[in-house]
């Protein structure tokens, strides 16, 4: 198991620079009063355009936070009207974009999004098959000035062979999984940190129970493991292998739409940090729970100085 409380591989006054891979996507946010049942309409209270995707929503949480963020990817024709908006609004919050692929002809993802009263979020994407077939910049380029990689299991077939070499040179890869794994996955092992969501976590494992899933998967890679559970917090096996619970901040939810991936931005940025593994995820779960009380994807992701003041309130409460 990786010990994330060795110092940070950032050195001087630079804030770390995490390279985060994965498809940008154009959000259309639609907030109802319900799910539309099958054949009906249903009227939107409130419609937005924003830009999202797992890994430029944790760019967004990690510059807000205070680190640098890097996007690494592949994109529709350069021509696009989608390409064009979520160039300018990466440009708006900081991230680099330099490493992002366009691909002639193709369409950059665009996502269908309604989100309920309590704050979930029901999603439709179309992704381009092609897009899939993307070729990275070798990983000399990519992983200069690089602190730590952040990706998700989806974009498995076009960056494991770049997270196996950022590894073998003691980069930390945090890895997303929002979907099934095969357990022959290269990414089990091509990687430093696994953080499941529940569903693909037990499916993954093929068992019901969080913590036993994580226990069968540890013996097939050394990452860190954990689980993310919602309200009832986060699951996670120490280095002596025990199951540890990170509890959820309490919060009036709005919306839930970017907040795994503001979780995973935080946390990847805590652990370049040197933050030890409990800090790093009490961090990340500030960041996403702050995220959660206000509307716009990402876009509502906090500010640094917004999660150091709530973490110093419950440690106050709770003493």
């Amino acid at each position: 198991m990786t010990d994330a409380s060795s110092p940070p591989r950032a050195t001087g006054k630079r804030p770390p620079r995490i390279l985060c891979i994965g498809m940008p996507v154009r959000d259309l946010t639609f907030r109802v009063h319900g799910l539309p049942a099958r054949g009906s309409k249903e009227n939107a209270t409130h419609f937005d355009e924003i830009c999202g995707g797992n890994a430029l929503n944790g760019a967004i949480g990690i510059v807000r936070l205070g680190g640098r963020a890097s996007i690494c990817g592949p994109m529709g024709d350069e021509k696009e009207t989608t390409s064009r908006y979520i160039y300018e609004k990466m440009a708006e919050e900081g991230i680099e974009t330099k490493h992002l692929v366009h691909m002639p002809g193709l369409v950059t993802p665009i996502s269908n999004i309604m989100i309920d009263p309590s704050g979930e979020r029901t999603i439709v994407t179309f992704r381009d098959p092609e897009l899939w077939n993307v070729r990275l910049s070798d990983p000399d380029t990519l992983l200069d000035d690089c602190d730590a990689i952040l990706t998700e299991s989806r974009c498995a077939t076009f960056c494991t062979d770049l997270c196996a070499e950022a590894t073998r040179r003691g980069i930390p890869v945090v890895v997303d999984v929002d979907r099934a794994m095969s357990l022959r996955e290269g990414l089990l092992t091509a990687s430093s940190h696994l953080i499941f969501s529940s569903e693909p976590l037990q499916e993954t494992a093929d068992v019901t129970d969080d913590g036993e899933a994580l226990k069968k998967i540890a013996k097939l890679t050394p990452s860190f493991l954990a689980g993310t559970r919602g309200a009832q917090g986060t699951i996670w096996l120490d280095e002596q292998q025990n199951l540890q619970q990170t509890p959820a901040f309490p919060v009036h939810t709005v919306d839930t739409l970017g907040a795994g991936d503001v979780f995973h931005g935080a946390f990847a940025l805590a652990i370049t940090e040197g933050q030890d593994l409990r800090s790093a995820l009490r961090f990340a779960s500030a960041a996403a729970a702050l995220k959660c009380t206000r509307f716009g994807g990402a876009f509502a992701a906090p500010q640094r100085a917004e999660v150091e003041a709530l973490l110093s309130q419950r440690r106050s409460a709770a003493r």
